[in-house]
């Protein structure tokens, strides 16, 4: 049955160019991992030689000699709530699989320690909620985190051994997570009840939660355990990602638009796509859609996959902050096209993360509306002393979005939010901004001269996100600060309010920074004077001069010698074997040229 864009490949044959291109990359690869390539993601062999079923490694046999049951309630619904649960001994090791943190992800003690069901060992109860399809996109497992904690929803029985431990109950960002120190002696039976209650109730204020980047194979099976997991971290819409390169898809989702959502209360799944992905211009994503869409034949002319994302309702931009994989290069082109939503803006995949603004502040400056959106990037990327490398830290939800809904949730008014650029993206801290009475996403237009009133503040929790500074931000300097102990100011809320003469249109963000990689970022509020644009007069010919050294990055790529090798056998065949996306690129970095010219005569 055909399927125009939902299918893998199109229906038409496969040019002499493309076989010849696919045997070779093939040839040069046989162990091909079609995963998420340059994530420091393990290679395994396809050929590779079966192995007996290895241990997970230990340091010694755990006896299970004490039994720990949990309850764990919403305080405020006194109900069963779903929740990350980790137990550590006095090492800081979590239970179980010990050896799991300090392994690759695809080594076997670790594949195989996610390969124990619930219940069968040491750290794992029976009501932890596991998956199928793992890292991998193969049906590995997956019930242990990569920190060795696990997922339940309100209650677990445990079989635990004699010693010192500590539990950690979390549930995202908003809730204060409990912790306890128990001690346990053979033929113990401890009993405990949590109440997990929030430092800040975000809803209630119309604000919903999102991670725009998840990777997870489903099937409606799995809707409800991964819904549990994502419930588990406090994120309402969790857009689970069928990703792309050239040659195939990965991490399938089973339905698109209304029939590939599901959800309970406020909490939701709805499916989205990272395609096209390229080393050369960048990866992207598009959420919100009636369908998945794929050009094979045409793979690097993004803009025709997103003018047809848009036809169907749905929404794209740039992940990874626009830093990795030459994000910055296809932005330039799709940013002064009007081609594209959304930026990124907070992930911790690169090092200059969770939140990289280079290229944000680049296409604001130039005058262009960008929103500001935030993933996971699950099961790749978390804190850890390398950004972008460590996988212990990989967590649901770590890096997320807010969207302004209103009083009553749901996926068209959460996407309608989306579009008109109501978010801030945040690693812990809640923010807000208004100017005008104008949230982000807005357009204030004023008489030349006029001052606007801004009034920005953040919440953090003296603990668990202490406050230390809060910014706003007018064409990427700061217009003011507020910081943690001065008068009137402290870790759990900083308050700014000013009003500021706007002589010529501007862009005005809020910027909050609290503990060790724990930041918050807006959408700007786009002030105009008279209508004259929001673009930054005092750097725009340097803008301009580094988006066309992009520009002509692409060109010599186009002009390249045939014979050029390859970076990564995984990635698409260059452009060049290509002559009609060649063609139809440079035109596109003709049409991009003129723009800058046109901009580069604004005043």
């Amino acid at each position: 049955m055909k399927t125009p864009e939902s299918a893998f490949a199109p229906a038409v044959p496969l040019s002499v160019t493309r076989i010849a291109l696919a045997f070779a990359a093939l040839a040069a690869s046989p162990s091909v991992l079609l995963a998420h390539p340059n994530h420091a993601v393990s290679q395994v062999a396809a050929a590779a030689p079966r192995r007996d079923p290895q241990p997970p490694a230990t340091t010694a046999p755990v006896r299970a000699d004490a039994r720990l049951s949990v309850t764990i309630r919403d305080a405020k619904l006194q109900q069963p709530t779903p929740a990350r649960v980790r137990i550590t001994d006095e090492t800081g090791k979590p239970l179980g699989p010990l050896a799991l943190t300090a392994l690759p992800r695809n080594a076997p003690p670790a594949a195989e320690a996610r390969l124990s069901l619930p219940g069968t060992v040491i750290g794992l109860p029976p009501q932890a909620i596991g998956i199928m399809y793992g890292p991998n996109d193969t049906a590995q497992g997956y019930a242990f985190q990569m920190d060795g904690a696990f997922y339940v929803n309100g209650s677990f029985d445990l079989a635990m051994p004699a010693g010192k431990f500590l539990i950690t109950i979390a549930k995202g960002y908003e809730f204060v997570q409990q912790t306890e120190e128990l001690t346990f002696k053979a033929g113990d039976h401890l009993i405990r009840a949590y109440d997990l209650g929030r430092w800040v109730d975000m809803p209630q204020r119309g604000w919903y939660s999102a991670d725009d980047h998840i990777h997870l194979r489903r099937s409606p099976r799995e809707n409800p355990l991964i819904l549990d997991w994502v419930a588990a971290e406090d994120v309402h819409v969790g857009v689970l990602l069928q990703m792309g390169d050239f040659w195939t898809t990965y991490f399938a989702q089973y339905a698109w638009g209304e029939k590939g959502r599901y959800g309970a209360g406020e909490y939701v799944l709805t499916s989205g796509q990272e395609e096209p992905r390229t080393g050369e211009l960048g990866h992207t994503i598009s959420l919100g859609a009636q369908a998945f869409v794929r050009f094979q034949d045409d793979y690097f002319l993004y803009d025709k996959l997103f003018d047809r994302v848009h036809e169907l309702g749905g929404v794209s931009g740039y992940a990874h902050q626009g830093m990795s994989f030459h994000g910055y290069r296809g932005m330039t082109l799709d940013v002064l096209a009007g081609k594209i939503d959304f930026l990124e803006l907070m992930q911790f995949c690169v090092p200059e993360g969770p939140l990289a603004v280079e290229h944000y502040y680049r296409f604001l400056d130039l005058g262009y509306r960008l929103t500001a959106l935030a993933g996971s990037d699950f099961p790749w990327c978390g804190r850890g002393a390398r950004p972008g490398e460590e996988q212990v830290g990989a967590q649901i939800g770590n890096a997320r979005f807010y969207t302004y809904v209103g009083d009553e949730f749901g996926f068209p008014r959460w996407l309608d939010g989306v579009k008109a650029g109501h978010t801030f993206v945040t690693s812990g801290p809640v923010i807000d901004l208004k100017v005008n009475g104008q949230i982000p996403g807005s357009a204030v237009d004023v008489k030349p001269g006029a001052k606007v009133r801004i009034v920005a503040t953040a919440n953090g929790h003296a603990s668990q996100i202490p406050l230390r500074r809060l910014q706003v931000i007018g064409h990427g300097k700061i217009l003011a600060e507020a910081k943690a102990g001065e008068p009137g100011q402290d870790a759990s809320l900083l308050r700014l309010e000013f009003e500021h003469e706007v002589k010529h249109g501007i862009w005005l963000a809020a910027r909050a920074e609290a503990g060790p990689s724990q930041m918050a970022h807006t959408t700007p509020v786009y002030v105009t004077a008279g209508g004259d644009g929001f673009h930054n007069r005092s750097n725009l010919t340097a803008q301009i001069d580094v988006s066309r050294k992009y520009l002509a990055e692409i060109r010599a790529l186009l002009r390249a010698p045939t014979d050029t090798p390859r970076p990564s056998a995984r990635s698409a065949p260059g452009p060049l074997a290509y002559r009609e996306a060649r063609a139809r690129l440079e035109q596109r970095i003709a049409v991009a040229e003129a723009k800058l010219e046109e901009l580069s005569r604004r005043r």
